[in-house]
């Protein structure tokens, strides 16, 4: 189900959005908007499970940080 509302965006915001669509970067306006909103959703979930780990395990320490780096040829 969808529900069709009226938002209110900068010019310079719908001018890109457009573009993208003209460009095949998007489907439609509603589209475009459709996909931010989840991307942005996605976002917080993950930050909120970052937060819980935080939470849970304590802070992630320069080493570990260092030793992720190096594994994955970061460094």
């Amino acid at each position: 189900m969808t529900t069709k509302i009226a938002v209110s965006l900068p010019d310079h915001q719908v001018a890109g959005i457009r573009r993208a669509v003209e460009q095949g970067r998007a489907a439609s306006v509603s589209g475009y908007i459709s996909a931010a909103l989840a991307r942005t959703e996605r976002e917080g979930s993950l930050a909120a499970l970052l937060a819980d780990l935080d939470h849970e395990l304590g802070p992630v320490d320069a080493a570990d940080l260092a030793w992720a780096d190096n594994a994955l040829g970061l460094a």
